[in-house]
């Protein structure tokens, strides 16, 4: 057995699992050179935990002959103790294994047998004399085997019978505070987040902290050396080129380095960037390197130092190779409906043209806009090159989109001109090509003007309709995203031109198709724009409960310069005024006031101003709306809404929302009318409702399908005698099925209505 090192680092956590794994028959520990495999097995075997002697081997490689293998075995045993009567020259065979094993089986205690850097090939004299030995000595054998693969020992069969325990590369990975340890023994102190830091970069990696430890010793400045710490450093290049990759036959070595742009990697992939030969060498290059890691469904993860040291020495030996093989991992992404890491190897090879025909004909340009959960590489926005405009429309599309996600307006609005005239020179013939173009042109223009212009964005909401129905459907299939901005754009230009009914029926379903989106700020603004309708409406509980859902997590929080914060500031402070607080209904004005100072959005200066006229007439007891407040609306209120905001500011003026109208004296309460009780299923799909859920969301909530939801919501509409979700709620909050709550969902109520 090895002596114990001096500058062994403890790991008591995977000693203690060696512990428990050598009660069983077998115990792999799997990982690539330098993870720490033997070190970790000599710390364990000085412990003394051991069920029995330790017999220790150091394997010779792939091409050991059974004629030595056997032999230190047997040496290995006496030297830890066991008797076995046998002369010093005995011939290695199948006898031999049988002989052993019989003499093992006689023994009351069992012996745990390492084998360090086992690389016997499946199927060869020795990794069949092995299984075979632990096969017939299931009690008196414990059989510990450090490798840098799989060793040829059925696996499989020990695993499903429960007698085999696996530490693997992950498993070997240092933690902080062995990391903390190992740089302790160079005399290398860092702040937790520098050493968080090297730890990541190097995935843990034993050899890699500790070329790093030692580089840092008498570095001047730790932290900065760790920040340039990666793959490329020289130490750690020579090291892994030495003692893994110039060890490869030529085939092996040609598909490791042609590999290594992409990650992760599969075998389809592995053929078309090393070729059809080479790639028929993966599966053996996943078996036999435990550098590469599997992360399901046939695809593989490469260690990041190790895929670095790869990818430095490719552009070393292939310089000219480097571009071709981005551009072919960037084809074969795009064809199986990777499109990110499609653009990132596009960007990779510095074909911006590529990278952007990608995006315009998968009508992607959401991601760069940022209305999706899933975004595009960072890279894209930067590397939008400069120079005279492209003469195809896709580039000046795209960057047209990096420039409204800064965001840009002005570059923005230069590269749809651009984008404008390379469309108008499109071919007759480009087939859907010029469609898909004139959309995510419409796309472009209704994310840059829906908070600025709403005339603007509703022309190229109608624009871009009109292109949608000339797609194939599943064209469109994936991208909600483009739909919700549609139904923003409309719901808000519905509203301001003075129907409710239409911008209510538009942002409910941008509700809808923000949550299929991922996009939160679309949907916060959606119920921004809810939430001023219903005050508007005078509907001041609902519009309360509106504004309460877009202000809550997980919904993203507002920029300073986000449209909507400033619409929402107005409604609260509205629905504040409304409750008979005009203290702070005065505080949020003047945020509201403040937030639209220098904006074009003349519809909520407007509403911003009658409140602050109501505000006004409120603080000096007036009973009446002033004409001078009238006769301001003018302006920008239409006449679809006046009726409704007049109504609104009377009920303000009146008694707030919220309290009950005190009924005059000698004048008793109206009864409230009588209601069909709900069944509790019912109440379940009422609560839901009231929390902005959709009919999906509740039917996945509450395990029901989707058509058994939509009975229950026709049931509770007819027992409500209302035909609408927020009249369903607020009708709700009047009988008291759900208790008052303007700043948090209403919650269904004990008592039901008689």
């Amino acid at each position: 057995m090895p002596p114990l090192p001096k500058w062994l680092v403890p790991r008591p956590r995977l000693t203690e699992r060696l512990s428990r794994g050598v009660l069983k028959p077998l115990t792999v520990v799997v990982g690539p050179v330098g993870a720490g495999k033997s070190a970790l097995a000599v710390e364990w075997a000085h412990t003394g935990r051991a069920p029995g002697p330790v017999a220790w081997v150091t394997c010779d490689g792939r091409e050991e002959e059974p004629a030595v293998f056997w032999p230190r075995v047997l040496g290995a045993l006496r030297e830890s103790g066991v008797d076995l009567p046998w002369p010093d020259t005995v011939a290695a065979g199948p006898l031999l294994v049988a002989d052993l094993a019989a003499l093992l089986t006689a023994r009351r205690e069992p012996v745990v047998l390492v084998l360090d850097d086992f690389k016997a090939e499946p199927d060869s004299p020795i990794a069949e004399g092995v299984a075979g030995l632990l096969r017939h000595t299931p009690e008196a054998l414990r059989l510990l085997v450090l490798a840098r693969r799989d060793p040829p020992l059925h696996l499989h069969r020990h695993r499903l019978v429960g007698d085999l325990t696996e530490l693997r590369t992950a498993d070997l990975a240092f933690d902080d505070g062995e990391t903390g340890a190992l740089l302790a023994q160079h005399g290398v102190e860092v702040p937790k987040s520098v050493l968080s830091t090297l730890r990541q970069r190097t995935d843990g990696w034993a050899a890699g902290l500790r070329l790093a430890a030692m580089s840092m010793e008498h570095h001047p400045q730790p932290a900065q050396f760790v920040a340039r710490f990666a793959g490329d450093d020289e130490s750690v290049v020579t090291y892994l080129v030495e003692e893994v990759l110039d060890v490869q036959p030529p085939d092996m070595r040609h598909l490791l380095l042609t590999t290594s742009i992409v990650d992760p990697l599969n075998a389809d992939l592995a053929a078309v960037l090393a070729g059809p030969e080479a790639g028929r060498h993966f599966t053996a290059l996943v078996r036999q390197n435990s550098f590469l890691q599997s992360v399901g469904q046939g695809w593989f993860r490469c260690h990041q130092m190790f895929a670095a040291v790869l990818r430095v020495s490719l552009r070393h030996e292939s310089p000219g190779l480097v571009d071709d093989l981005h551009r072919r991992a960037a084809a074969w992404l795009a064809e199986h409906g990777l499109l990110a890491q499609a653009v990132d190897h596009a960007l990779a090879a510095d074909d911006w043209d590529y990278a952007a025909r990608l995006i315009v004909h998968r009508l992607a340009i959401g991601q760069v806009l940022g209305l999706t959960s899933a975004r595009l590489p960072d890279a894209l926005c930067a590397r939008v090159p400069a120079g005279p405009p492209p003469a195809a429309p896709e580039p000046a599309l795209v960057a047209a989109a990096a420039a409204a996600a800064r965001p840009d307006a002005a570059a923005c609005a230069t590269a749809l001109e651009q984008a404008a005239d390379a469309m108008s020179r499109l071919p007759e013939d480009t087939g859907d090509r010029a469609a898909r173009c004139r959309l995510c042109h419409a796309v472009v223009r209704m994310a840059l003007e829906h908070g600025r212009d709403v005339r603007v964005a509703r022309a190229a909401a109608g624009e871009a309709d009109d292109l949608i129905a000339q797609l194939p459907q599943e064209a469109l299939a994936d991208r909600p995203e483009i739909k919700a901005l549609t139904l923003i754009v409309r719901g808000r230009a519905s509203l301001r031109s003075g129907s409710p009914k239409a911008a209510e029926t538009s942002l409910t379903g941008c509700l809808k198709a923000a949550g299929a989106a991922g996009n939160g700020v679309l949907r916060r603004d959606s119920l921004v724009e809810l939430a001023l309708l219903e005050a508007l409406r005078g509907r001041f509980r609902a519009a309360g409960e509106f504004a309460a859902q877009a202000g809550r997590p997980p919904l993203p929080a507002w920029t300073p310069s986000a449209p909507s914060r400033s619409t929402l500031l107005v409604v609260r402070a509205w629905v504040d005024l409304a409750r008979g607080e005009p203290g702070a209904a005065r505080r949020q004005l003047a945020q509201a006031r403040a937030a639209l100072r220098g904006g074009s959005d003349t519809f909520t200066s407007g509403v911003a101003d009658l409140v602050g006229g109501l505000l006004t007439a409120a603080e000096r007891g007036a009973a009446r709306v002033p004409e001078s407040v009238v006769a301001a609306t003018a302006s920008w209120l239409p006449p679809g809404l006046r009726q409704s905001v007049e109504r609104a500011c009377t009920v303000c003026l009146g008694a707030p929302c919220g309290r009950a109208r005190r009924p005059a004296p000698g004048q008793e309460a109206a009864p409230a009318p009588p209601v069909e009780p709900l069944s509790p299923r019912e109440r379940d799909v009422l609560e839901r409702l009231a929390r902005m859920m959709t009919t999906e969301e509740i039917a996945e909530d509450i395990y029901l399908s989707v058509n058994t939801v939509k009975t229950h919501l026709k049931s509770v509409y007819r027992k409500l005698a209302v035909t609408r979700r927020s009249a369903a709620i607020r009708r709700a909050v009047e009988l008291g099925l759900l208790s008052p709550s303007p700043f948090g969902p209403p919650k269904v109520g004990a008592g039901t209505p008689r």
